[in-house]
């Protein structure tokens, strides 16, 4: 694993997983259990990265949009909110709305503090994410327990059918997924099977941080 590479010794802790793997899960609880241990941390998601819709729309020539490609992500942003977090300056996180596909407006100031645990599909699949992590995980689930996830989430808490749920899934999210999320598997530090269940998993992520931090004091 990288050294620490900024002087306000932030560390960047990326989750990636396929969608329904749970890294959601795992971000939360290791926040939580961070939290339980007096660390000052962040948690932000690279869902909230999507690009306004009508760059997305012109991105994809005014086809069909493929919300699992890189392009319909507002990665230079993302790079630069990074950059800062490290050098542990605040930033104004996106606010975005799955039900009209668009970002509606901007968050009040997030400061990095000590951690900044981050979560997304594509953060080792692109070097200008990647690069500037400090940790990375990759959490690796069965296909099978990921889509019924999806749906499940898809439709309790994003207004989708089942149809338009699995429709998705075959034509852009498993292609997406075998395309740039599975390969980006290689450059994790850690790979956690199952999910945030792993206690294991999470017992040693937490000692992890914990040494990194103590460290670099």
């Amino acid at each position: 694993m990288n050294a620490i590479k900024n002087a306000n010794n932030t560390l960047l802790l990326g989750i990636v997983g396929g969608s329904g793997s749970g890294k959601t899960s795992i971000a939360q609880e290791l926040l939580r259990r961070m939290e339980a241990q007096g660390l000052d941390a962040l948690l932000l998601d690279m869902d909230a990265y999507y690009a306004p819709l009508e760059v997305v729309k012109a991105r994809f020539h005014g086809g069909p949009i493929n919300w699992d490609h890189p392009h319909a992500f507002d990665l230079e942003l993302m790079a630069s909110h990074l950059k800062a977090l490290a050098q542990g300056q605040a930033i104004r996180k996106p606010i975005y709305d799955f039900k009209t596909s668009d970002r509606v407006g901007w968050e009040e100031p997030l400061h990095p503090g000590q951690v900044v645990v981050l979560e997304g599909l594509l953060l080792f699949a692109l070097p200008e994410l990647r690069e500037q992590m400090d940790v990375k995980i990759f959490v690796d689930t069965d296909a099978d327990i990921r889509i019924l996830r999806r749906i499940q989430r898809d439709t309790s808490e994003r207004g989708r059918t089942i149809e338009s749920v699995i429709e998705q899934y075959l034509k852009s999210v498993r292609p997406m997924h075998l395309e740039f999320v599975e390969p980006s598997k290689r450059w994790a530090d850690l790979i956690v099977p199952v999910g945030v269940e792993n206690t294991t998993a999470m017992d040693m992520l937490l000692h992890h941080v914990v040494g990194r931090l103590g460290a670099s004091h």
